[in-house]
């Protein structure tokens, strides 16, 4: 697949700036970095973008997260490879990501099951990078960037 359009931060630099700014807080907001790639890679999942499950998976790798888990993300829920910790961000990686599928964007249970295990600085990290993930995806998916495309 050729992309329709080389990727906007590419053409706005300032943008990508921007968006560097954002991803380096997100990274000393002292959210577990597993947990960062884990939410990233889900929320690409759910939004069908290539470039960024397969920018996900490298990046996992590079950061020690291992094949066998990576495999299983697509079925958390079915999996015993990941902690309650992660699961409930994870499901709240799903819920940030689906916020038209129910009345409330987030519900009150899974926000009070990721409250458990994060603070409030932990959880910002955690939602930038879910929201940060959605855009890339967007981006990603719009103008039809191929996988193995990296920003």
């Amino acid at each position: 697949m050729t992309a329709r359009l080389t990727n906007p931060t590419a053409l706005l630099p300032d943008a990508m700036k921007g968006i560097q700014n954002i991803f380096k807080a997100v990274h000393q907001g002292g959210a577990p970095g597993a947990v960062l790639e884990l939410v990233h890679l889900r929320a690409s999942q759910i939004n069908g973008c290539s470039a960024c499950v397969y920018g996900g998976i490298k990046s996992a790798l590079k950061n020690g997260e291992t094949d066998e888990r990576l495999h299983q993300v697509v079925a958390w829920r079915e999996s015993d490879l990941f902690t309650d910790a992660e699961r409930a961000a994870l499901a709240l990686a799903e819920e940030a990501t689906r916020i038209a599928d129910r009345p409330d964007p987030v519900s009150d249970a899974t926000w009070a099951a990721v409250s458990e295990h994060y603070d409030e600085t932990q959880l910002a990290a955690i939602l930038l990078m879910i929201s940060l993930t959605n855009l890339f995806n967007r981006l990603n998916a719009v103008t039809r960037a191929p996988a193995g495309a990296t920003w």
